[in-house]
């Protein structure tokens, strides 16, 4: 008993897909409803990092880069994640060898996706557009006071997130194979969104 863990161990990479789009396009929104209809395991790096304790290391690193609209630094991003997703597989809340891992907000950057090499096996990318940056703004801002995030109030720092996005986030979409992108309009409502990328990916998310 003594050279066997309780707790169950994965060692293989993830077979993941991963959601891109601006902030407030809907990523979160189209992970939940992915998890609910085809038992895959939905995971918002935003939700990992905003459930941070303030009075922690981790956190107030984290709480200092959001306040400004920047991403914390690759390194960084890539352990808390780690341990995250290790943590929910230890707490049998997550099953690897069964469920793809529905990945919403990472990696961001092209050193996050070299750091998530070893980590996952991403079968497909879908990318959320959106048009109107001002609109996106206001679905933010709204988004914001239902849900008490302070930090999506102030205009500037979500301008600033959608500069990020623009500048260092499209380039990891040229990270990885043009023949595993598939781009959904994100203008229309998220039922319609949610139709089209079940239509489109239905044979993967089936699986």
């Amino acid at each position: 008993m003594k050279d066997q863990s309780i707790l169950p161990d994965y060692n293989l990479p993830f077979r993941s897909i991963l959601i891109f789009g601006p902030p407030g396009s809907g990523k979160g929104t189209l992970g939940k409803f992915l998890s609910s209809a085809g038992n895959h395991f939905h995971l918002s790096s935003g939700d990992i990092f905003r459930g941070l304790s303030p009075e922690s290391p981790a956190g107030q690193l984290y709480h200092n880069f959001a306040g400004k609209g920047l991403l914390l630094p690759d390194e960084v991003t890539i352990e808390i994640w780690r341990h995250y997703v290790h943590g929910l597989i230890a707490t049998n809340r997550y099953f690897p060898a069964s469920q793809l891992l529905l990945l919403d907000g990472i990696p961001r950057t092209i050193r996050q996706a070299d750091l998530l090499l070893n980590h996952i096996k991403v079968e497909r990318i879908i990318v959320l557009q959106i048009g109107k940056v001002e609109e996106l703004i206001k679905r933010i801002q709204r988004r914001a006071l239902v849900e008490k995030r302070t930090d999506d109030l102030d205009p500037q720092v979500l301008r600033t997130r959608m500069e990020v996005y623009q500048r260092d986030t499209m380039k990891v979409l040229k990270h990885y194979p043009e023949k595993i992108i598939s781009r959904f309009n994100a203008d229309q409502k998220p039922l319609e969104v949610l139709r089209d990328v079940l239509v489109g990916l239905s044979e993967l998310l089936g699986s």
